[in-house]
């Protein structure tokens, strides 16, 4: 049995012909099929479901249609489902809505070195300014070491700031100004791309992604 390469579990072919030769098709709370075949492909693309690793670790989120072929080839378990199920030709099986993954997916070290962006340093810093603490509108995100005096834009340098403390902070370094962050600012772990990925965290994700 194969073990995905990465962390995004995504098996080739997944979107062709379903195990068993028959194409799996989203079904509602009520049994009765979707009006047509379009909307419940569509349904299989664009719902999300997390994907945990072996480690119970919460890794990556994926369609229900690659969670429903890697439970069926036994490349994963389903540990939480949603409703409705989901109907080939031979078989039923329940929505998946979180799996975890049979055998460990090592993940490379800087998988989650991701791109800078202000929507990433807000999430990762719990919409909450480093400097004051406050939980405001309109936060925008702060050099510890300013640019002008060698600060680099990486992880461990940018943080949350309202707009008062850093018009207060300037370009100044945190030591001239005692304004030190609350919390050492580091690469965000996965949980705050899976956030940012899904803005509508569903009720059974969250005892996976709390101690994560």
């Amino acid at each position: 049995m194969d073990t995905p390469a990465d962390p995004d579990v995504r098996l080739r072919g997944a979107d062709s012909p379903g195990v068993n030769g028959a194409a799996l098709l989203a079904v509602n709370g009520s049994g009765d099929r979707g009006s047509s075949n379009g909307h419940a492909a569509h349904g299989l693309r664009s719902s999300r479901v997390l994907v945990l690793n072996a480690s119970y670790e919460p890794i990556n989120v994926c369609t229900v249609r690659r969670a429903a072929v890697l439970v069926l080839k036994e490349r994963a378990e389903l540990l939480e489902h949603g409703e409705g199920a989901l109907h080939s030709e031979r078989r039923v099986m329940e929505r998946p809505c979180v799996i975890r993954l049979i055998r460990y997916v090592r993940i490379p070290r800087d998988v989650h070195r991701r791109k800078i962006t202000r929507k990433a340093v807000l999430a990762r810093d719990a919409y909450t300014c480093q400097y004051c603490g406050r939980q405001a509108s309109g936060l925008t995100v702060d050099h510890v070491v300013p640019r002008s005096r060698g600060g680099d834009s990486v992880w461990e340098n940018i943080v949350a700031s309202c707009g008062p403390c850093n018009r207060k902070k300037g370009n100044r370094l945190p030591r001239e100004v005692s304004m030190h962050p609350r919390t050492r600012p580091r690469p965000p772990g996965p949980t705050v791309f899976i956030r940012i990925a899904s803005p509508r965290i569903p009720v059974a994700w969250e005892p996976y992604l709390v101690t994560a």
